[in-house]
């Protein structure tokens, strides 16, 4: 070890020598190049200027409060019967655990409608809202839009505290927001951030919609926690702007971003179930495609080269289903969609957020490239029909102590039927609750007639004298199920 130490040591020495040398050698010379020439310097006088004041949250945070609620539900256990494979011991029945769920919801009219997201109140036999105040009331789901994750609850009551509507359009990144819920069944709270991005798509409402989901969120970075799905995102004015939904979290609890619904659409889409019962949305009718995700072969496949679309912003058609609004205006497979009622489009989100704002019947004007030159066009929205229909719901009907509802469109598109009722509630001890019918059963005929509405049911109910019997499907269950129904005494509700 001290043969190999040692010269290192007269190495190091000898070294440091040489450069005190070098430098007392060189030292009177300029180590780097200079110019005579001026540098601009500009002073900045603060003379006269004021303080940048902090911005005070607490009148928003104080009107926004009261108007957000606490939305708890109670899922019931279910009765299975199992068949003991080997016959020993006959059916066996098991029944899942009663599960709770929370949130939080959006007072958006003094009469007691509010908003809240679809998986908070998903299943649910109860639901029930808690004020600020303590005050609890029971609440009705008026109906579901699992493509948007929104649902509607209606308590009773007048002069309601209510949130005061913004423009989600006028969502600026980097301005300040506040995220207001009961997370982790906690009183109210208010935390605050900013807009950090626009038109995010995380594909979360295609696992429960399946097909025409619509996500274009706005991302902040306020901490949002589980249990504030379904509460206010509002700007520093108290205004709404956004109805939180998500979270991106390794862990399932905040982590830095959160995501919530644009204010325009979900109160969109909450009026179109308040007035029609069920969502009425207008499709272009045309297969879209980020100019991200377009390479050199998915361009070669529209005809395109690489240089049509350099430097562009827009969407590309991919397709343009017949009959559709689309075909119907000319917009063709390889076009450029780049604006829509004079707002400029970047993304595919964008604009599935932007035309999901208008019903069947409805034109949109469409701005569009096609071979580098500029197009503007009209189109005329259609439903998934293919018409420009508005199908209202007539609401619910009870018969033998079950409550029944039309199908909304995004069911029908989700469990690939066309036309049929749901069993939408169920009275303790009636004649269809003897019967096992489960809630959620989805009627497609009666006596042998095919149910594709109401309308139909009612129909062959008032032709079927005391009885009639159902035939439908279960969602996620294989087979038809048969049920025969006597009409009880049991009152409508």
């Amino acid at each position: 070890m001290k043969k190999t130490i040692v010269p290192v040591i007269v190495t190091a020495a000898i070294t440091s020598v040489a450069t005190m040398w070098g430098f007392h050698k060189f030292s009177d010379k300029p180590l780097f190049a200079t110019s005579d020439s001026k540098i601009p310097i500009h002073y900045v006088s603060d003379a006269g200027a004021t303080a940048t004041q902090p911005v005070d949250f607490s009148p928003a945070a104080e009107s926004a409060v009261p108007s957000v609620v606490h939305v708890k539900t109670l899922t019931q256990g279910k009765t299975y019967v199992a068949q003991d494979p080997f016959g020993f011991y006959g059916p066996q029945q098991y029944r899942t655990p009663d599960q709770m769920g929370a949130g939080s919801g959006v007072i958006i009219s003094g009469d007691g409608y509010i908003i809240t997201n679809n998986h908070v109140v998903q299943g649910a036999d109860q639901v029930q809202v808690t004020f600020n105040d303590r005050n609890t009331q029971i609440a009705k789901v008026i109906g579901t839009d699992p493509s948007t994750d929104i649902a509607v609850l209606k308590i009773d009551g007048s002069d309601l505290p209510y949130m005061t509507l913004g423009n989600s359009d006028n969502v600026k990144l980097g301005q300040w927001v506040l995220a207001v819920g009961y997370p982790l069944n906690l009183d109210a709270t208010v935390t605050a951030g900013i807009v950090s991005a626009k038109s995010r798509n995380l594909g979360m409402n295609e696992r429960s919609s399946k097909t025409n989901a619509v996500e274009s969120y706005i991302q902040t970075d306020a901490a949002v926690n589980p249990g504030n799905s379904g509460g206010a995102l509002v700007n520093a004015q108290g205004q709404l702007v956004g109805i939180n939904a998500a979270i991106a979290s390794p862990t399932g609890s905040y982590a830095g971003y959160s995501y919530a619904i644009p204010s325009n659409l979900a109160v969109k889409v909450a009026n179109d179930i308040i007035k029609y019962g069920s969502v009425q949305r207008g499709y272009l009718g045309a297969q879209l495609a980020d100019l991200n995700k377009m390479n050199e072969e998915s361009a070669e496949q529209l005809g395109l080269r690489s240089g049509d679309f350099k430097n562009a912003r827009g969407v590309f058609v991919i397709n343009v289903l017949p009959n559709s609004g689309a075909a119907e205006a000319g917009l063709k497979k390889g076009d450029l969609i780049t604006m829509i009622n004079g707002t400029a489009v970047n993304s595919q989100p964008q604009l599935t957020e932007q035309v999901a704002r208008f019903h069947p019947g409805d034109k949109v004007s469409i701005g569009y490239m096609r071979g580098g030159k500029p197009y503007n066009v009209s189109v005329e929205l259609k439903n998934m029909s293919g018409t420009t229909a508005i199908n209202k719901s007539s609401g619910t009907f009870a018969y033998s102590g079950a409550s029944f509802r039309n199908l909304t469109e995004s069911e029908m598109s989700k469990y690939g039927i066309k036309g049929g009722i749901v069993v939408n509630d169920i009275v303790a001890g009636s004649t269809a609750q003897q019967a096992n019918i489960q809630k959620g059963f989805i009627i497609i005929s009666a006596n042998d007639e095919k149910i594709n509405d109401l309308n139909d049911f009612q129909s062959i109910i008032s032709q079927s004298g005391n009885g009639i019997q159902l035939g439908g499907v279960y969602p996620g269950r294989r087979g038809m199920y048969y049920y025969g129904l006597n009409n009880g005494s049991e009152s409508n509700y």
